[in-house]
């Protein structure tokens, strides 16, 4: 029982820190920065710690997962990994072609 609930909330943190990152960069695309920083600015940082946790949490809901009932362990990873890809499209748009 205690490996289904942590299982539950990684999952859960799983899926906002991906949100959190492609929000991150859809708000970078529709408001772009008026001014060019010294420095990344906030949504650059924001983005990065939530890329950067992907992986620790990954780990821990595959870990924890019950693989008798796959759909329901996968769910999370592939929303995740969805997400995650269209921010990195979104980043990459925002590099080379703005």
């Amino acid at each position: 029982m205690r490996a289904h609930r942590i299982n539950r909330m990684s999952s859960v943190v799983l899926v906002v820190l991906s949100v959190t990152a492609l929000v991150t960069v859809l708000t970078g695309l529709i408001w772009p920065p008026s001014t060019p920083e010294a420095d990344e600015g906030t949504q650059a940082h924001v983005f990065q710690l939530s890329i950067a946790g992907l992986l620790p949490i990954a780990v821990l809901v595959v870990g924890t997962a019950d693989w008798r009932q796959p759909r329901r362990s996968l769910l999370p990873l592939v929303t995740a990994f969805v997400m995650a890809v269209l921010a990195f499209a979104g980043l990459y748009y925002l590099e080379h072609f703005r």
